[in-house]
């Protein structure tokens, strides 16, 4: 069953095709099929333009998984470092490696502080 979607997810999907896509080009819109972009003017969810789905959706976690999910949007949980959104998976608390390197490393910078005073 397709559900309408909501302003971030049209925006997301605006920003991942015109930023991404190898398929579409500014001034004639989807090369292979020489017309303008179907996910430009997408409103529901359900087909999705296959490239789309296979080569650029990946690169967005989040709305890949609320586009492939029925019923509402999946739960996310904002990264304390940096802010970005992202899934969950078990006790994760950062979205990157590298988010959870700059972490732990300003934790210690935090220890070492209170030690020394």
């Amino acid at each position: 069953m397709a559900r309408e979607l909501t302003r971030a997810e049209k925006a997301a999907i605006r920003k991942l095709v015109t930023r991404l896509c190898a398929n579409y080009d500014r001034d004639e819109g989807c090369l292979p099929l020489d017309c303008p972009c179907y996910m430009l003017e997408k409103c529901w969810t359900g087909a999705l333009c296959r490239y789309f789905r296979e080569a650029v959706l990946p690169n967005d976690p989040v709305l890949e998984a609320s586009l492939a999910a029925e019923g509402p949007a999946p739960e996310t949980r904002p990264c304390p470092v940096c802010g970005r959104a992202f899934l969950p998976d078990g006790r994760t608390r950062y979205c990157s490696p590298v988010c959870a390197k700059a972490a732990l490393r300003q934790q210690k910078r935090n220890y070492m502080r209170k030690k020394r005073g």
